[in-house]
């Protein structure tokens, strides 16, 4: 996180009680299933969409395009607003699927804290990994959950240590795991010294909890069989002595996690993480920006975009901009400036989000979240302010990693299909590029599923079949120099070059030695993987 000054006023307490953090997790490690009751406690919904019951009710809450019902699966980042004892919680769901990380590196820019869901029996896996530097190169802070304790998982001093050495962070127990599998009891909360008991019967109840006198309470054998206390006083004497103890500041500084373990089908262990959450998350940061940064806690209002969403409602060609406020205080129908175009925009009808339900926002304020529908004024990176010229920086656009071509299915709809990936580029789906020679358009994406789920969502949404084709490139770079140098090499690489939907120009490259001639031939010919979101 960024430096702030030690004495600097407290925060309003509407804003000092927002916590807003993403959940972060391999697939599959539970983070949907998370997602749910922690909507479920919130109040936010009556019972919880079992993500594996049959038919309807296997429609989750937050997954509301038609191929994540369909599979299973988050595909794309869908933010929540939801009321938690005192405190607000603004929770934006990331894909956990890889070939969708370019959608989760953004959403982190927008968060405070990450919420990391590791699977009991399979420890730290490789997504979980990449996600982990991105919240290191931020600092951000990590609260960690480890899920499917009512299945067989591993030793929990050996889940520890994993986390420990793969991501090189302290960790310090919340909760300690009584039980393993079919065992499974429940936990001794080590924060509250209070014993927590898991009812298998009913899965969105919540645990019955209680108070103990530490270890040596007798009460404990009235609750537990005899063998069950003696591990219990056992593992937990061990991991006091070998394991840090929790530093709430070492937490807020990105190098210390808490780790609560439960099961989240069955409702465990998730009400003591939401406390978590609440007692050591932090509360909305200071935001990086250029010329200056921004406070939470100043008057006048600025935010910013971090992601794009087109179609959410198929009724309307409508297109929402999930907008992160970084200070003030916001009201409906207040005239921001759009810091890209220097144009006011009234912001009539923001939206709050509840999953795939809306409602309208009548005020919000820094640390929430709010969907701005607009007809593609709005993009991937832009600030909108009370009038100052201030940037937000830091939100990155990545090189594809594989490349193909599109061409509709009916050559008479080839305009249709322009408009349709136009969409898609803008909501940072794809990246769309036009070659300068050749008809049709080349498509990027980082991972190969994103090609199923675009023919997919262009053909429910627009109608139009959609062929993707191999494509003789196998990569692509932003160029950027001064207009001369740029002239000179665009004319002389006429067949490699493209645009990309803001109009900046693209080389297209098919082998590695093609970058390292244009870097030799052309100094003054800058070559990047990645560019910063709607820099102008």
């Amino acid at each position: 996180m960024l430096d702030t000054a030690p004495n600097r006023p407290d925060l309003p307490p509407e804003i000092a009680r927002r916590r807003t953090f993403a959940i972060i997790s391999h697939p599959d490690a539970g983070k949907t299933t998370l997602t749910e009751k922690f909507l479920l406690f919130g109040g936010a919904i009556q019972m919880a969409g079992q993500v594996r019951a049959k038919g309807e009710a296997r429609r989750t809450r937050s997954d509301f395009m038609q191929m994540e019902k369909d599979r299973g699966i988050s595909v794309s980042a869908s933010a929540m607003s939801f009321d938690f004892k005192n405190f607000r919680f603004n929770l934006v769901d990331t894909p956990g699927h890889s070939d969708f990380s370019e959608d989760t590196y953004r959403t982190l820019t927008a968060v405070d804290a990450a919420v990391m869901v590791i699977d009991g029996a399979k420890g730290v896996e490789s997504q979980t990994q990449k996600l982990f530097e991105v919240c290191r190169l931020r600092d951000l802070p990590i609260l960690t959950f480890c899920n499917k304790m009512d299945r067989e998982s591993r030793e929990t001093f050996e889940i520890i240590d994993e986390i420990q050495e793969n991501l090189a962070i302290d960790v310090t127990p919340a909760s300690w795991p009584i039980g393993v599998g079919r065992d499974f009891v429940g936990c001794y909360d080590m924060l509250n010294d209070r014993l927590e008991l898991m009812d298998r019967a009913d899965r969105n109840k919540v645990a019955e909890s209680i108070e103990i006198k530490g270890l040596g309470d007798p009460a404990l054998e009235q609750h537990l069989p005899a063998e069950l206390v003696a591990t219990l006083r056992e593992e937990v004497e061990m991991a006091r002595e070998l394991l840090p103890a929790l530093d709430p500041q070492a937490v807020l500084e990105g190098h210390m996690t808490p780790i609560w373990f439960g099961s989240a089908i069955n409702s465990f262990g998730v009400k003591e993480l939401m406390d978590g959450i609440g007692t050591y998350g932090p509360e909305p940061q200071v935001q990086s920006a250029q010329p200056r940064q921004i406070a939470p806690d100043e008057n006048k209002v600025a935010g910013f975009v971090f992601k794009v969403q087109a179609n959410m409602d198929p009724k309307h060609r409508d297109r929402v901009a999930f907008l992160r406020l970084a200070s003030g205080h916001f009201k409906r129908g207040m005239k921001l400036t759009h810091v890209r175009t220097k144009k006011p925009m009234a912001i009539a009808n923001p939206v709050l989000f509840l999953a795939s339900d809306r409602e309208l926002a009548e005020e919000a304020w820094a640390g929430d979240i709010i969907g701005i529908p607009n007809h593609g004024q709005l993009r991937i990176g832009d600030t909108l302010t009370e009038g100052e010229a201030i940037r937000v920086t830091g939100i990155p656009s990545f090189a594809p990693e594989l490349l193909q071509q599109a061409r509709a299915g009916d050559p008479m709809k080839a305009k249709h299909l322009e408009k349709a990936l136009m969409q898609f580029a803008e909501e940072g789906a794809a990246k769309v590029f036009k070659p300068a020679f050749g008809s049709g358009f080349i498509v990027g994406v980082v991972g190969a599923l994103q090609f199923e789920v675009l023919a997919s969502r262009i053909e429910l949404e627009y109608g139009l079949p959609v062929r993707f084709e191999a494509s003789q490139f196998t990569s692509a770079r932003w160029a950027q120099g001064e207009k001369r140098a740029l002239d000179k090499f665009i004319e002389a690489n006429k067949q490699h070059i493209a645009h990309d939907n803001d109009g900046d120009v693209v080389y297209l490259t098919r082998l590695q030695w093609d970058i390292d001639r244009i870097e030799r031939d052309y100094p003054d010919v800058k070559l990047t993987a990645t560019k910063e979101m709607m820099v102008g």
